[in-house]
């Protein structure tokens, strides 16, 4: 990962239990045998299709899945839609060779907590998946200029008429979401405004039905179409 991932500190004793999702058993392998030797990650299954992928994440319900995008029987997104509803807890990464600015948001809409492509080196993999644990939210950078694009086209959005229905957040709601769409976790924006990590939590849930949206990646979108959230 790039330097400036914080990696929380955070961590219980307790392992994370992850499930890979791919249909190249080689890579799986690869990715397991990586795995099991980092500490306090524990896979605890696989699947090499979508359909097994739902599975095998409603029966073991784990922390956190990586799903590649395209995987037969049925696709890693639709795989990952119906995780999401299932096991809501479940943080899922998408870890694909896909490129396709239109896999990267429909992965997102789907409730994708992360969106890595496979250039990274799979040691990098075990920082990613504490990362997520931890409330984040990750988007390989070369694929986070094409977010960009889709936030200007949302901004232009925003302008239209239509947009004047838009919920009103509180003041402590929008603090909150600015620095949810900053990366922080619950723990730290818990520690950023002193208080406890459970009001966090319920504003977080609020903003998000609210905003009728599914995941937090989703709520960075809307942070940066709202101008809350800056990037230049």
């Amino acid at each position: 990962m790039d330097d400036d991932l914080l990696v929380p500190e955070d961590w219980s004793d307790e392992a994370i239990r992850v499930i890979i999702c791919d249909d190249h058993a080689l890579f799986r392998r690869g990715l397991l045998m990586v795995l099991e030797a980092e500490g306090g990650i524990e896979v605890v299954g696989e699947a090499a299709d979508g359909h097994e992928a739902v599975a095998t994440a409603t029966e073991l319900t784990p922390d956190v899945a990586l799903m590649d995008v395209r995987m037969p029987i049925l696709s890693g997104i639709d795989a990952t839609r119906a995780i999401n509803e299932a096991v809501p807890a479940c943080k899922i990464i998408m870890l694909t060779v896909s490129d396709d600015e239109d896999d990267l948001f429909e992965a997102i809409k789907a409730g994708a907590t992360g969106y890595l492509l496979k250039e990274i080196s799979i040691e990098e993999v075990a920082d990613a998946i504490r990362a997520v644990q931890g409330g984040q939210s990750l988007v390989t950078p070369s694929m986070a200029s094409k977010l960009l694009v889709e936030f200007t086209n949302l901004s232009k959005r925003a302008d239209s008429p239509d947009h004047a229905g838009t919920p009103r957040l509180t003041d402590r709601e929008l603090e909150v979401l600015r620095l949810v769409a900053e990366g922080m976790s619950n723990r730290q924006i818990a520690e950023e405004l002193g208080i406890s990590e459970n009001t966090v939590k319920n504003h977080v849930r609020n903003i998000l039905e609210k905003l009728h949206l599914h995941s937090r990646m989703e709520a960075v979108i809307y942070a940066v179409r709202e101008k809350i959230l800056d990037i230049s």
